[in-house]
Protein backbone atom coordinates (compact mmCIF):
# COMPACT_ATOMS: atom_id res chain seq x y z
CA UNK A 1 0.00 0.00 0.00
CA UNK A 2 3.02 2.55 0.92
CA UNK A 3 5.03 1.74 -2.62
CA UNK A 4 1.48 2.12 -4.18
CA UNK A 5 0.88 5.36 -3.11
CA UNK A 6 4.87 6.77 -2.94
CA UNK A 7 4.50 5.19 -6.96
CA UNK A 8 0.67 6.74 -7.42
CA UNK A 9 1.79 10.31 -6.29
CA UNK A 10 5.14 10.50 -7.77
CA UNK A 11 3.57 9.73 -11.03
CA UNK A 12 1.47 12.47 -10.61
CA UNK A 13 3.81 15.16 -9.65
CA UNK A 14 5.84 14.33 -12.91
CA UNK A 15 2.69 13.96 -15.15
CA UNK A 16 0.99 16.84 -13.47
CA UNK A 17 4.17 19.35 -14.12
CA UNK A 18 4.17 17.63 -17.84
CA UNK A 19 1.03 18.62 -18.27
CA UNK A 20 1.00 22.28 -17.19
CA UNK A 21 4.52 23.52 -18.28
CA UNK A 22 4.18 21.07 -21.37
CA UNK A 23 0.89 20.21 -23.01
CA UNK A 24 2.27 16.67 -22.48
CA UNK A 25 -0.63 13.90 -22.01
CA UNK A 26 -0.29 12.31 -18.49
CA UNK A 27 -0.76 9.40 -19.66
CA UNK A 28 2.47 9.01 -21.42
CA UNK A 29 4.23 9.31 -17.97
CA UNK A 30 1.80 7.92 -15.72
CA UNK A 31 0.87 4.79 -17.85
CA UNK A 32 4.51 3.95 -17.89
CA UNK A 33 5.48 4.35 -14.34
CA UNK A 34 2.58 2.16 -13.42
CA UNK A 35 3.11 -0.29 -15.55
CA UNK A 36 7.59 -0.44 -14.45
CA UNK A 37 6.79 -0.38 -10.75
CA UNK A 38 3.28 -1.22 -9.79
CA UNK A 39 3.01 -4.22 -12.83
CA UNK A 40 -0.18 -2.81 -13.97
CA UNK A 41 -1.58 -3.86 -17.32
CA UNK A 42 -1.11 -1.87 -20.12
CA UNK A 43 -4.49 -0.83 -21.10
CA UNK A 44 -5.59 -0.13 -17.62
CA UNK A 45 -2.56 1.85 -17.03
CA UNK A 46 -3.26 3.81 -19.73
CA UNK A 47 -7.12 4.34 -18.89
CA UNK A 48 -5.78 5.51 -15.73
CA UNK A 49 -3.61 7.56 -17.29
CA UNK A 50 -6.13 9.15 -19.55
CA UNK A 51 -8.80 9.40 -16.84
CA UNK A 52 -5.86 11.68 -15.00
CA UNK A 53 -4.93 13.53 -18.20
CA UNK A 54 -9.06 14.94 -18.56
CA UNK A 55 -9.11 17.56 -15.48
CA UNK A 56 -5.87 18.16 -15.56
CA UNK A 57 -5.42 19.10 -19.45
CA UNK A 58 -9.28 20.98 -18.39
CA UNK A 59 -7.69 23.38 -15.73
CA UNK A 60 -3.89 24.06 -18.16
CA UNK A 61 -5.99 24.80 -21.17
CA UNK A 62 -8.69 27.24 -18.71
CA UNK A 63 -5.18 28.91 -17.21
CA UNK A 64 -3.76 28.91 -20.89
CA UNK A 65 -6.74 30.59 -21.96
CA UNK A 66 -7.63 33.15 -19.59
CA UNK A 67 -4.00 34.47 -20.41
CA UNK A 68 -4.64 34.67 -24.06
CA UNK A 69 -2.65 31.25 -25.02
CA UNK A 70 -4.98 29.17 -27.08
CA UNK A 71 -5.93 29.44 -30.51
CA UNK A 72 -9.88 28.45 -30.44
CA UNK A 73 -9.95 29.76 -34.63
CA UNK A 74 -7.67 26.87 -35.74
CA UNK A 75 -7.97 24.79 -32.54
CA UNK A 76 -11.74 24.03 -33.23
CA UNK A 77 -10.78 22.55 -36.64
CA UNK A 78 -7.85 20.44 -35.55
CA UNK A 79 -9.83 18.93 -32.65
CA UNK A 80 -12.90 17.94 -35.19
CA UNK A 81 -10.17 16.10 -37.44
CA UNK A 82 -8.57 14.97 -34.23
CA UNK A 83 -11.61 13.78 -33.14
CA UNK A 84 -12.87 11.39 -36.12
CA UNK A 85 -9.08 10.09 -36.77
CA UNK A 86 -8.63 8.97 -33.45
CA UNK A 87 -11.23 6.23 -33.63
CA UNK A 88 -9.96 4.78 -37.24
CA UNK A 89 -6.68 5.08 -34.91
CA UNK A 90 -7.91 2.89 -32.44
CA UNK A 91 -9.13 0.16 -34.68
CA UNK A 92 -5.73 0.26 -36.62
CA UNK A 93 -3.67 -0.02 -33.70
CA UNK A 94 -4.36 -3.47 -32.86
CA UNK A 95 -2.47 -4.60 -35.73
CA UNK A 96 0.45 -2.03 -34.23
CA UNK A 97 3.19 -3.31 -31.96
CA UNK A 98 2.46 -0.65 -28.81
CA UNK A 99 6.20 -1.54 -27.83
CA UNK A 100 7.78 0.29 -30.38
CA UNK A 101 4.67 3.22 -30.37
CA UNK A 102 6.09 4.20 -26.88
CA UNK A 103 9.24 4.46 -27.40
CA UNK A 104 8.60 6.39 -30.53
CA UNK A 105 7.10 9.27 -27.41
CA UNK A 106 10.40 8.79 -25.80
CA UNK A 107 12.54 9.36 -27.95
CA UNK A 108 10.09 12.78 -29.38
CA UNK A 109 10.03 13.39 -25.44
CA UNK A 110 14.00 13.56 -25.33
CA UNK A 111 14.23 15.37 -29.08
CA UNK A 112 11.83 18.24 -27.76
CA UNK A 113 13.71 18.73 -24.52
CA UNK A 114 16.96 19.10 -25.71
CA UNK A 115 15.82 21.60 -29.04
CA UNK A 116 14.28 23.52 -26.31
CA UNK A 117 17.11 23.91 -24.16
CA UNK A 118 19.52 24.57 -26.33
CA UNK A 119 17.49 26.90 -28.69
CA UNK A 120 15.07 28.70 -26.33
CA UNK A 121 14.73 31.48 -28.46
CA UNK A 122 10.56 32.47 -29.80
CA UNK A 123 8.15 31.16 -32.22
CA UNK A 124 9.47 31.43 -35.86
CA UNK A 125 7.40 34.21 -37.39
CA UNK A 126 8.42 33.30 -40.62
CA UNK A 127 6.31 30.39 -40.69
CA UNK A 128 3.01 31.91 -39.34
CA UNK A 129 1.87 32.45 -42.59
CA UNK A 130 0.86 29.19 -42.84
CA UNK A 131 -1.86 29.60 -39.88
CA UNK A 132 -3.93 32.63 -41.70
CA UNK A 133 -6.92 31.98 -43.53
CA UNK A 134 -7.93 29.16 -45.68
CA UNK A 135 -4.87 27.64 -45.23
CA UNK A 136 -4.46 27.68 -41.53
CA UNK A 137 -8.16 25.76 -41.60
CA UNK A 138 -6.46 23.35 -43.86
CA UNK A 139 -3.37 22.66 -42.44
CA UNK A 140 -5.32 22.44 -39.06
CA UNK A 141 -7.11 19.93 -40.29
CA UNK A 142 -4.49 17.99 -41.58
CA UNK A 143 -2.52 18.26 -38.62
CA UNK A 144 -5.35 17.47 -36.21
CA UNK A 145 -6.08 13.81 -38.83
CA UNK A 146 -2.10 13.22 -38.03
CA UNK A 147 -2.45 13.73 -34.38
CA UNK A 148 -5.94 11.80 -34.01
CA UNK A 149 -4.33 8.97 -35.97
CA UNK A 150 -1.61 8.84 -33.59
CA UNK A 151 -3.21 8.85 -30.58
CA UNK A 152 -5.64 6.32 -31.79
CA UNK A 153 -2.40 4.48 -32.42
CA UNK A 154 -0.55 4.91 -29.25
CA UNK A 155 -3.69 5.70 -26.93
CA UNK A 156 -2.46 8.74 -25.18
CA UNK A 157 -3.85 11.91 -25.25
CA UNK A 158 -1.09 12.94 -28.08
CA UNK A 159 0.03 16.38 -26.04
CA UNK A 160 3.33 16.36 -26.94
CA UNK A 161 2.65 15.38 -30.60
CA UNK A 162 0.43 18.46 -30.68
CA UNK A 163 3.31 20.74 -29.71
CA UNK A 164 6.18 19.38 -31.56
CA UNK A 165 3.62 20.04 -35.08
CA UNK A 166 1.89 23.53 -33.90
CA UNK A 167 5.97 24.21 -32.37
CA UNK A 168 7.89 23.04 -34.48
CA UNK A 169 6.39 22.84 -37.71
CA UNK A 170 3.68 25.88 -37.53
CA UNK A 171 5.80 27.90 -35.55
CA UNK A 172 3.58 28.72 -32.93
CA UNK A 173 5.21 30.50 -29.52
CA UNK A 174 5.64 28.39 -27.09
CA UNK A 175 2.93 29.07 -24.51
CA UNK A 176 0.40 29.08 -27.80
CA UNK A 177 1.45 25.75 -28.60
CA UNK A 178 0.90 24.03 -25.42
CA UNK A 179 -2.56 26.23 -24.24
CA UNK A 180 -3.87 24.69 -27.68
CA UNK A 181 -2.42 21.61 -27.21
CA UNK A 182 -4.02 21.05 -23.76
CA UNK A 183 -7.20 22.53 -25.26
CA UNK A 184 -7.69 19.74 -28.00
CA UNK A 185 -6.04 17.23 -25.34
CA UNK A 186 -9.24 17.93 -23.02
CA UNK A 187 -11.57 16.03 -25.60
CA UNK A 188 -9.02 13.25 -26.58
CA UNK A 189 -8.25 12.06 -23.14
CA UNK A 190 -11.81 12.20 -22.63
CA UNK A 191 -12.52 9.64 -25.54
CA UNK A 192 -9.86 7.62 -24.83
CA UNK A 193 -10.64 7.59 -20.69
CA UNK A 194 -14.56 6.27 -21.89
CA UNK A 195 -13.50 3.69 -24.33
CA UNK A 196 -10.76 2.12 -21.92
CA UNK A 197 -13.27 2.37 -18.83
CA UNK A 198 -16.15 0.43 -21.21
CA UNK A 199 -13.73 -1.93 -23.21
CA UNK A 200 -11.45 -2.64 -19.80
CA UNK A 201 -11.10 -3.39 -16.36
CA UNK A 202 -9.73 -0.88 -14.08
CA UNK A 203 -11.76 -2.16 -10.94
CA UNK A 204 -9.06 -3.39 -9.12
CA UNK A 205 -7.24 0.10 -9.51
CA UNK A 206 -9.78 2.83 -7.98
CA UNK A 207 -7.48 4.02 -5.65
CA UNK A 208 -4.66 4.60 -7.72
CA UNK A 209 -6.74 6.04 -9.86
CA UNK A 210 -7.98 8.35 -7.87
CA UNK A 211 -4.61 9.49 -5.91
CA UNK A 212 -3.38 9.66 -10.03
CA UNK A 213 -6.06 12.37 -10.95
CA UNK A 214 -5.85 14.59 -7.57
CA UNK A 215 -2.27 14.89 -7.86
CA UNK A 216 -1.67 15.15 -11.01
CA UNK A 217 -4.86 17.97 -11.59
CA UNK A 218 -3.11 19.58 -8.45
CA UNK A 219 0.41 19.90 -10.16
CA UNK A 220 -0.77 20.53 -13.54
CA UNK A 221 -2.80 23.87 -11.43
CA UNK A 222 -0.23 25.14 -10.41
CA UNK A 223 2.70 24.34 -13.08
CA UNK A 224 0.36 26.23 -15.52
CA UNK A 225 -0.11 29.06 -13.81
CA UNK A 226 3.86 29.08 -12.82
CA UNK A 227 4.29 28.91 -16.62
CA UNK A 228 1.74 31.62 -17.53
CA UNK A 229 3.50 33.96 -15.36
CA UNK A 230 7.42 33.95 -16.18
CA UNK A 231 9.23 35.03 -19.78
CA UNK A 232 9.05 33.13 -22.89
CA UNK A 233 12.63 32.38 -22.86
CA UNK A 234 12.38 30.97 -18.96
CA UNK A 235 9.65 28.91 -20.31
CA UNK A 236 11.56 27.30 -23.16
CA UNK A 237 14.19 26.64 -20.46
CA UNK A 238 11.91 24.99 -18.04
CA UNK A 239 10.30 23.40 -20.74
CA UNK A 240 12.83 21.32 -21.77
CA UNK A 241 14.27 20.23 -18.64
CA UNK A 242 10.84 19.33 -17.74
CA UNK A 243 11.00 17.03 -20.97
CA UNK A 244 14.50 15.98 -20.18
CA UNK A 245 13.54 14.75 -16.76
CA UNK A 246 10.58 13.20 -17.69
CA UNK A 247 12.40 11.46 -21.13
CA UNK A 248 14.51 10.00 -18.48
CA UNK A 249 11.86 8.45 -16.29
CA UNK A 250 10.43 7.48 -19.34
CA UNK A 251 13.66 5.64 -20.21
CA UNK A 252 13.85 3.49 -17.21
CA UNK A 253 9.83 2.72 -16.81
CA UNK A 254 10.89 1.06 -20.32
CA UNK A 255 14.47 0.41 -19.93
CA UNK A 256 13.79 -3.23 -20.65
CA UNK A 257 11.87 -2.71 -24.33
CA UNK A 258 14.52 -0.11 -24.93
CA UNK A 259 17.43 -2.54 -24.92
CA UNK A 260 15.39 -4.91 -26.59
CA UNK A 261 14.99 -2.34 -29.48
CA UNK A 262 18.74 -1.48 -29.32
CA UNK A 263 19.67 -5.02 -29.72
CA UNK A 264 17.09 -5.60 -32.66
CA UNK A 265 18.08 -2.92 -34.60
CA UNK A 266 21.55 -3.74 -33.85
CA UNK A 267 21.15 -6.78 -35.49
CA UNK A 268 19.11 -5.36 -38.49
CA UNK A 269 21.98 -3.39 -39.44
CA UNK A 270 24.37 -6.25 -39.48
CA UNK A 271 26.29 -5.06 -35.92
Amino acid sequence: MIKMCIVCIAAGLASGVGVGFVGMSAATVLSSMLIAFLGCPWYEAVGIGLMADVPAAAIAARTYKKHGYVDLKNGRFMLAAVLVMVIIGSYLSQYMPDTEMRLFSVVMTLFMGAKFVLQPGGSDSRRSFLREGQRGKILSLLVGAYIGLYCGFVGLGGGLMMLFVLNVILGYELKMAVGTSVFVMTFTAFIGAVSHFAFGDVTGYIIPMIICTIVTFICSAVSSSIANRISAERAHRITGVVLLILGTIMIVAEWENVVSTFHLVMKMLGA
